[in-house]
This record gives C-alpha cells, structure tokens and sequence, in this order.
C-alpha cells in the first residue's frame, strides 16, 4: 500500500463499535472521549474514532495494517481497502496508460478566476493519485483537502502539469473579444495543453470534459503541437484520474487567487453565484462602482446588472 494511504472512513453500527472497541482494547488500544463520539482509540500514530452517527473514521501510518488484518476481516467481513485500482483497472483500463487531462475551475463562479489545469499520469502516478483519493474536485468540499492533493498531484507528476489562470480582469477583456464562452474555455484547454506538451512531447493523447457542442472548438485553438496528439472530449470525463488531477490542479489555484482578491479588496469573496455572492458584489458596487467590481468579478454574469445602480 502506497504511504498516501494513510486514512480510512466507513460506516458501522453500535453493536459493531462495541465489539471493534473490545478487539482494539485486547491489542493495547487507549480510549478517551471526543465530542459526538462513541469512543477514540489511539495506538503509536493511528488514531480511530467511532462516532455517534456511525461513522468511523482511521488515520495515521498503520491505516492499512488496521483495516485489512482487524476490520475488515473481524467487523465488516469484507475486503475493500485498497481495491479502488483494481476496481479503475477493470471498469476504464485505459486511465492507466500514458495521457493528458484537462478541466477547468472557476467557470461558475462569478468571483475569481478562470482557471484550465493540464496534468499527465502515466501507469505508476495514476495508481498512486486514484489511491490517494483523487477525484472530481467537485466531489471534494473540502478546500484544506484540495491543497493537499494538488500537493500530491504536483509531486507525483514530477513537473508534468500546467496551470493556466486568467484573472478578472483579464477574463472580462478576453470575454468581450472573444464573445463567448465556449471559445474562451477553448483557449484555455488549448493553452494549458500546449504548455504541458513542452515538458511532455511525446504525449500519445489527451482528455477533456466535452463543454461545447462542437468538439472542434477547442481543436481549432491548438497550436501545431497539440494538433499532432489524439485529442479525445466526453462528458464526465473527470471520471478520468489525469482528468480529475487536472480538475484538482485548477481549483487549488482557484481557491488561492480568490483569497488573494479577496484580500485586496478587504472582504472574504464567496464561490459560486448565491445571494451571498449578490450581496457581495453590491457592497463592492457601492464603494467602487463597475471598475471596483471588474477587477474581483466576471462582468457578463447577470449578477453585475443586480449588483451595480441603475443608472
């Protein structure tokens, strides 16, 4: 097992944390109390906690050893830890062979960036990244867990990824140029491909999430180089482990760069397009009015005209 996997979480129900509880207490376990929990057994540097609500959760360098030779075949009766390769393996072998993906964070949010992550895996990086937990970051919540894979994924990629951030104001004068979304999007896939593609050649190939009805959008944006690999667009393509790398890439500095406006500005700017994202702009309005807004913001998003006085 991979050191990365150093955490566990599953479900169990009462009877299951007693009986757990009783195997870990005869193998030298310490118990003590914590909020909402059952119980929390520390044993050297992994520590389990049984909570109310039947989650369990394992952390520390003998995850494994715990899961495989105690929980599972003890409590859960089952095999599972450590199978999500051989799963991946068996439903989308080819992830595993040498490529690039693509994706994109920020396309929906109406603070911050726009930012496209490019990220090459071949065999030996994918089985660490899938083991490791990464995924669709949009199936990630947590942003402190963001930066630690992107941590990861820049370590386990070795140098082979790009990141390509358009900031807001930059976005907006692009945007006007280019008129449409789809096409913006477009060169930015094009321009985070074509970075990677000098640090890696000889790429055989590359996936992107399909945003655009017509997948030659972003084929026309590529450069010479990129023309030359087998470029492949499907919906949910984050299903992918380069895929989701990139998507993980992307939204890490995404989440950076929308602190750092935010700092500028002396507020904390929301993700998304909420009320709260509206209330937001509206106090960026009323102190600094549209150029104030156009340099934290996507001006083409509806929220600008509730946001900004009538004239």
């Amino acid at each position: 097992m991979p050191p990365a996997a150093t955490s566990y979480v599953c479900t169990i129900d009462a009877a299951q944390a007693v009986a757990l509880q009783g195997l870990m207490a005869d193998r030298g376990w310490v118990f003590d109390d914590m909020p909402y929990a059952r119980w929390r057994g520390r044993l050297g540097k992994t520590t389990v906690v049984a909570y109310q609500s039947g989650k369990l959760t394992v952390q520390g360098r003998e995850t494994a050893e715990f899961v495989q030779f105690l929980l599972e075949p003890e409590i859960l009766h089952e095999a599972r830890f450590g199978y999500e390769t051989v799963l991946a393996e068996v439903e989308s072998p080819e992830q595993f062979g040498p490529h690039a993906g693509i994706d994109e964070s920020g396309k929906g949010d109406y603070f911050g960036p726009l930012v496209v992550a490019c990220a090459y895996t071949d065999e030996a990086s994918a089985k660490t990244l899938l083991q490791a937990g990464v995924a669709d970051s949009k199936t990630i919540k947590s942003d402190k867990k963001i930066a630690v894979l992107a941590d990861l994924i820049r370590r386990e990629c070795a140098d082979r990824f790009s990141v390509v951030a358009i900031g807001p104001e930059t976005y907006n004068r692009m945007y006007a140029s280019f008129g449409n979304l789809n096409r913006l999007l477009a060169w930015g896939h094009a321009r985070a491909l074509e970075n990677l593609l000098e640090k890696v050649p000889d790429c055989p190939r590359a996936l992107a999430d399909q945003f655009a009805a017509n997948e030659n959008t972003v084929l026309r944006a590529l450069g010479e180089r990129g023309k030359r690999l087998r470029l492949e667009q499907r919906p949910r393509a984050e299903a992918d482990v380069a895929v989701a790398a990139a998507s993980i890439l992307a939204r890490a500095e995404f989440v950076r760069r929308l602190a750092q406006l935010g700092d500028g500005v002396g507020v904390e700017l929301p993700k998304g397009a909420s009320a709260a994202v509206l209330a937001c702009a509206k106090a960026i309005a009323a102190k600094g009015g549209r150029d104030a807004l156009a340099k934290v913001a996507k001006m083409h998003f509806k929220t600008t005209l509730e946001a900004l006085p009538p004239l």
